[in-house]
């Protein structure tokens, strides 16, 4: 065998190295595995593509996936809890919208989970974050925040750990008191003085009773109702021309559809409400509404010239969340 035989020889041979070894090693650091490569172009490789795989509708099957969506994307503060499954069936999980500093999770010293929905890093897939992050919530110790190491492509998702059998229960919050639990000391009063500023922070939220995953909520001096709907985007982009073409897409009087936001895969449109309109206002209109729409989404005629103005209206005011 010639020298470039032998080099190339060497530079293949398979090397097994243990996930646990992986976990603490840089992108651009040396591979453990002594190739001489950055680890990101050897053994690394599965954390990129695990990090760049992009998934259109990550909650996709997920009870209470609208509310999901909502607590991730425009809910101040809330919490629900989830149940797991397979090897840890019937521990309880809390998804809440943020935690301090937004970190991933933690576990308390009453060995409950607490896992973030609005973090500062997150891959293409939520679900395969949020499965990550409960993963190793499940090996850390009482009393720490969680470590997470890089994404793996064989990872799970929330889909794979929690029971899908059962409802998942929201609840929206007026601030973040959730985040310290009654035994908490503070006798410097950091701790109280992180919860004003944050509870000062969040804008009211209120879920309202009625229909699914509808928020009132209250910015400036503003009023808004924001429904998040799981209906693939252009069915209800037609549903909602044919109801705005005919004049019915207004709530209650004085309201108005403004446009929608587009986030992980479902519309949330956005009415802009009266000043003095509360959540209670909005119950029965929004519950009509939707026995409108849901005629409106199994309309199968092809949308009148005016239908099809009112569509580009409403496409032309959309903006992507990510």
């Amino acid at each position: 065998m010639g020298k470039k035989s032998r080099q190339r020889a060497k530079n293949t041979t398979t090397v097994t190295l243990d996930p646990a070894d992986l976990v603490d090693v840089g992108p651009r650091e040396p591979c453990p595995c002594g190739s001489g490569k950055r680890f990101k172009q050897c053994h690394g490789k599965d954390r990129a593509q695990a990090a760049d795989t992009f998934v259109v509708r990550p909650f996709e099957g997920l009870p209470s996936e609208s509310d999901l969506i909502a607590f991730r994307e425009i809910v101040p503060s809330g919490t629900a809890e989830v149940v797991l499954t397979g090897d840890h069936a019937g521990k309880v999980v809390n998804l809440v919208t943020l935690l301090p500093m937004a970190m991933p999770g933690l576990v308390r010293d009453d060995e409950t989970i607490w896992i973030g929905l609005q973090t500062h890093a997150s891959s293409g897939d939520p679900s395969r974050d949020l499965g990550h992050a409960i993963t190793a919530a499940l090996d850390t110790e009482p009393g720490n925040p969680i470590q997470l190491g890089d994404l793996m492509t064989d990872g799970p998702r929330l889909q794979d750990l929690i029971d899908t059998s059962k409802p998942i229960e929201v609840k929206v919050h007026e601030g973040f008191d959730f985040w310290v639990s009654e035994n908490v000391e503070d006798p410097t009063g950091e701790v109280a003085a992180g919860l004003e500023r944050a509870n000062a922070a969040a804008a009211p939220t209120v879920r309202l009773e009625s229909v699914e995953a509808a928020y009132w909520t209250q910015i400036g001096d503003r009023r808004y109702l924001r429904w998040v709907m799981p209906h693939s985007e252009d069915t209800l982009l037609d549903a909602l021309a044919r109801l705005h073409a005919a004049g019915s897409s207004a709530l209650t009087e004085g309201s108005r559809l403004i446009g929608s936001f587009r986030a992980l895969g479902v519309l949330a449109p956005v009415w802009e409400l009266p000043a003095d309109t509360e959540a209670a206002d909005v119950e029965k209109p929004a519950a009509d509404f939707a026995v409108a729409l849901e005629k409106a989404l199994t309309t199968e005629a092809p949308l009148t010239t005016e239908e099809r103005a009112a569509r580009a209206g409403l496409s032309s005011r959309q903006l992507t969340i990510r």
